[in-house]
């Protein structure tokens, strides 16, 4: 079993930036792709980064695409999504996702691809 645990969100004024943090814990961390998706009000969780387990290769969503960045630090099992430039649109339950993987240049961008969650933090962005 793995365990993921998103921390880091809040209220935040347009313009502003935000660190969310989620740690994993119970397997080798390095064998897993991580991804960031979010959830707005009244809409689908939807994705928003991803990683693959080498932290060699990420994408992201259209929408955000120039403002966040995602990373990983193996040393603390940690993966990280830099929000800048916040927008109100950017309001959400922001969760994390962790897949097991043999292929450490692989990152996955759907919801039904990853196989552990993390609770969510909710981050908002007034204007």
């Amino acid at each position: 079993q793995v365990h993921v645990v998103e921390s880091g969100g809040g209220l935040v004024q347009a313009g502003g930036s935000l660190r969310l943090s989620c740690a994993a814990s119970g397997r080798t961390f390095s064998n897993f792709a991580m991804g960031w998706f979010r959830r707005a009000p009244g809409k689908e969780r939807v994705f928003v980064a991803s990683i693959s387990s080498s932290g060699g290769n990420t994408d992201y969503a259209d929408s955000v695409k120039g403002r966040f960045t995602i990373s990983r630090d193996v040393a603390w099992n940690t993966v990280y999504l830099q929000m800048d430039s916040l927008k109100p649109e950017d309001t959400a339950v922001y969760y994390c996702a962790a897949k097991y993987t043999a292929y450490s240049v692989i990152y996955y961008l759907k919801v039904d691809d990853y196989d552990y969650w993390g609770q969510g933090t909710q981050v908002a962005v007034s204007s």
